[in-house]
């Protein structure tokens, strides 16, 4: 999300919507607002909240787009076709902004911008895993008694992270992901934070990971996924000893780790 929030930064920022065609309006978590709630209005910025895309208008409202696992939200021409499954069109004089998710589990929602911390959703969410300071990260992960790899997953309590991300960070910082957080040293729990922060900023250089409908901005893949160390490896050998990259499920969510490394 973090890429895709960059890209728009660049790309959208300070354009002007004069047109809105609303072709599916089920993926708004609430009714689809009236198009004159957004025509007329520029883009001011763009933020994020976890892996909320935020989109701030001229008129005192934020547009808020999750993409879930399969959502794109790119930057096109109005020349290039239309994909199937395109919810969402904003016309932004010579160019569009379209939201696509072919499983529709994203969504859309447009609020007032002074009412955002009112949001339940956005309100849930813990602290940015690339804006925790490492006293606050090390302090909330040993205060709770829970298993490492679903703990990181919780967007309640760390948010920004995903499966992916999880696995490779507990990888690099050698704890087993059925780890329980509160066991872990300071040290280790030092690591898994230094761990992070590496993994985050290592994939938003390498413009994220197309691993199944990820594009960026542009509708361009990634190239992080030619850089996972476990991820999606099962049975292959680690890198480190050699030993196969083992495969469970922990929380319904695949998990991938090296079972020498990782203890």
């Amino acid at each position: 999300m973090e890429t895709i929030v960059r890209d728009l930064r660049e790309l959208i920022v300070g354009r002007k919507i004069i047109g809105v065609e609303f072709i599916r309006k089920s993926v708004w978590r609430n009714r689809a607002p009236k198009s004159a709630k957004l025509i007329g209005a520029s883009i001011d910025s763009i933020g994020r909240r976890g892996k909320n895309i935020l989109i701030n208008l001229s008129n005192s409202r934020t547009l808020i787009i999750h993409l879930k696992m399969t959502g794109r939200l790119t930057f096109d021409l109005p020349t290039v076709i239309l994909r199937k499954h395109t919810h969402l069109v904003l016309d932004l004089d010579g160019s569009h902004l379209r939201f696509n998710d072919i499983r529709r589990f994203g969504y859309l929602d447009l609020v007032e911008t002074a009412k955002l911390g009112e949001i339940d959703y956005l309100a849930v969410l813990g602290p940015d895993a690339l804006e925790i300071s490492e006293d606050d990260f090390i302090k909330l992960i040993r205060s709770r008694h829970r298993i490492i790899k679903s703990m990181l997953l919780d967007q309640t309590v760390i948010s920004g992270l995903g499966n992916i991300y999880s696995d490779e960070s507990i990888f690099l910082a050698k704890i087993h992901p059925k780890k329980i957080s509160s066991n872990l040293s300071r040290q280790k729990a030092r690591k898994l934070y230094d761990a992070i922060r590496e993994i985050l900023l290592k994939a938003i250089k390498n413009r994220g990971s197309s691993v199944d409908d990820y594009v960026d901005a542009r509708g361009d893949k990634g190239n992080h996924q030619n850089h996972f160390r476990v991820y999606g490896r099962d049975g292959e050998p680690c890198f480190i000893c050699g030993h196969a990259i083992k495969r469970i499920v922990i929380g319904s969510r695949s998990t991938h780790f090296c079972p020498r490394c990782q203890r």
